[in-house]
Formats: structure tokens, sequence, C-alpha cells
């Protein structure tokens, strides 16, 4: 069957699902209208520069420019990580960088070395794509687990500081934090390896599908992306976490101001 080319009114069809979505927020006082346009603005607009970018950096085939590429994928997962957390006292973008980075990449060479076995492994047409879905889960995963880290900090504020002074050690007094954090990283993508396949067809599958590709084969590689974004998410969010949550501590070992103070109540801020 091979591929089934999308028109210019199939595409505009696609944006007045938006438009739909958008009008019943209006009419039911929502308030995601502006979001919902500004969201579908942002696909259009990064996907088509992506596309007629990846024309020419396929054609290249330029294993730097590939790499750069790819770092800048990661940097910019990075920054959009924090911009989600809001409750971030402090901003460890190197920490997040490496924690992203090296998970992705270290998953992916994987991947598309061992598995997919692309001559060579890292041909763009292979690795951009395979990068760029790890990259994508990874960022969740890394901000959702940042979010509930310094939540759990903050609310447990009091029985960390307690454990300190019972003598405990910083992995001993942030340890329940530590696991929740991690819990909450890697909830989406369990989530959806609970149900893939009985409930939805992911879009690896369903693209494969739709290019005339046997079933059989397409669940394979289905399986194989599912593995590795488990895999990549669960070696950021841990290594994040890990090594995030030493540096909420100061040099003695007591938990930073920023976040004892957020048990104080307004009235008693006020009068210190």
């Amino acid at each position: 069957m091979g591929v089934i080319p999308i028109s210019d009114w199939q595409l505009a069809l696609a944006a007045g699902l938006i438009l739909l979505a958008g009008t019943i927020s209006v009419l039911m006082k929502v308030g995601l209208l502006k979001n919902l346009l500004w969201g579908g603005l942002r696909v259009f607009v990064q996907l088509f520069v992506m596309g007629y970018a990846l024309k020419y950096i396929f054609l290249w085939d330029n294993p730097w420019v590939n790499l750069g590429l790819l770092v800048f994928m990661a940097g910019f997962a990075t920054w959009m990580a924090f911009r989600r957390v809001k409750t971030a006292p402090e901003r460890h973008y190197g920490l997040t960088f490496l924690s992203i980075s090296s998970a992705s990449f270290l998953v992916s060479a994987i991947v598309c070395g061992l598995l997919i076995q692309g001559k060579p492994f890292y041909t763009a047409r292979v690795v951009i794509p395979i990068t760029g879905m790890i990259i994508g889960n990874s960022l969740t995963a890394v901000s959702l687990a940042l979010d509930r880290l310094y939540g759990e900090v903050r609310s447990n504020a009091g029985k960390i500081e307690m454990l300190l002074a019972l003598g405990a050690t910083r992995w001993e007094a942030a340890r329940d934090a530590v696991r929740e954090a991690l819990r909450a990283g890697m909830t989406p993508i369990i989530n959806s390896m609970m149900v893939v396949g009985l409930v939805f067809l992911p879009g690896m599958m369903v693209g494969q599908l739709l290019a005339g590709a046997d079933p059989t084969t397409a669940i394979r590689y289905q399986i194989v992306v599912m593995l590795m974004i488990a895999a990549a998410t669960a070696l950021s969010s841990l290594l994040l976490v890990g090594l995030t949550y030493r540096r909420l501590f100061t040099a003695a070992d007591a938990l930073k101001p920023v976040f004892r103070e957020s048990q104080l109540s307004p009235k008693n801020s006020k009068q210190r």
C-alpha cells in the first residue's frame, strides 16, 4: 500500500478538530481555547520546520551534524523540564542535561546498534527519530520526578529535619521523598505498558501499519520502542533524582532554608 499522503485540505480539517475542542472549551467556560490554539500552532510550525530540516539532514547524513542536533534536542528538553516544574527552588540544568542526555544516548546506541542495526547504526534516518522519542519521554519523566521530589521535601521538611537531628544521613532523611519522586516519573510509561495493544495502539505501530507493514513486524518494533522508553525514563529519573537530592541539603547536612521556610504559615512568615 505504501505511505498514505496527507493533503493540505486534510491538514486543515485536522486543525478544525482543535477549533472544535476550543469552541467546546469556550461554551463550557473552561478557559483552554488560548492554550489549544497556541499548542496547535506550535505543532504545525515546529513539525514543519523539523520535517524540512530532516530532508537535508538525511541527505547529508553527517555523524557530527546528527550528534549536534541530538545535543540540541537534549538541551531544549532540559529547559522545558524546568519550565514544567513550577516548584523548583533551584534549577540544576547541568545535572538535568547530564541525566537526560546520558540515559537517552546510551539506550539509543544499544537500540540502533544492536537491535535495529542500521548501516551504519548512527545513520540520521535511524538515530534521530529513535533518540528523539527517547528524549521526549525522558523529559516528561524527569519533570514529574523533580516536581514530586521538591513537593515531597517541602511538605515533609519537619520530618526530614527531625531525622537529621537524630543522626540520619541525607539519604535516610530523604529516602521517602526520593522513592515518591521516582514513582511519579515512571508512572506514565508504566501505565502505557499496562494497556498497550488492548486500549491503544502507539504511534510507531500505527505509522507502520498505515505504511503497509505486516502487523507482526509492526508489533516487534513497537515492543522495542516501549521497552527502550521504559529503560531510558527509568535511567534518567534515577540519575537526576539521585544526583539532585543531595543538593537539597547544606554542607553541614541540614535542609536548605528554602524548604524549611515552606513550613511557616503566612502569619509567621510576616512576623519573621
